[in-house]
């Protein structure tokens, strides 16, 4: 599973050459996510409708190496946007990926858009 974790990398706005259509942005629960595959890689994409805002992440907590981020806690700590693994309450930044219980490595984000009411997520190959 430690393999796994490699092919998660971070994504900046800048280094998007794909955009990748994941569905319509109203099949998404507000405040909440939902897990999308792209290529092998499994993606957590969530709607922060009490900020306005969409976010994605890899799936994979790097805590227990389970793909349940998606499944996981939308909240803010000091102002920053994170997600809480459901399993063990460990917290990432969902802008930095940021492990903010500073125990872990951070996770992979990607940018994310909303064109025309789809959901695209954007990724560097």
């Amino acid at each position: 599973m430690n393999t796994i974790i490699k092919e998660y990398q971070k994504v900046a706005p800048e280094n998007v050459k794909t955009w990748f259509k994941v569905s319509a942005a109203d099949e998404f629960p507000a405040n909440g996510g939902l897990c999308v595959k792209y290529k092998d890689l499994q993606i957590a994409v969530f709607n922060f409708t009490s900020r306005n805002k969409w976010y994605a992440c890899q799936n994979l907590c790097p805590h227990k190496m389970e793909m349940v981020l998606s499944r996981g806690m939308l909240g803010d700590d000091q102002d920053i946007p994170k997600i809480a693994c459901p399993m063990h309450k460990k917290t990432f930044s969902l802008e930095s990926g940021e492990n903010l219980n500073g125990d872990l490595d951070a996770i992979a984000t990607y940018p994310v858009k909303i064109e025309n009411n789809f959901v695209y997520i954007g990724f560097s190959e």
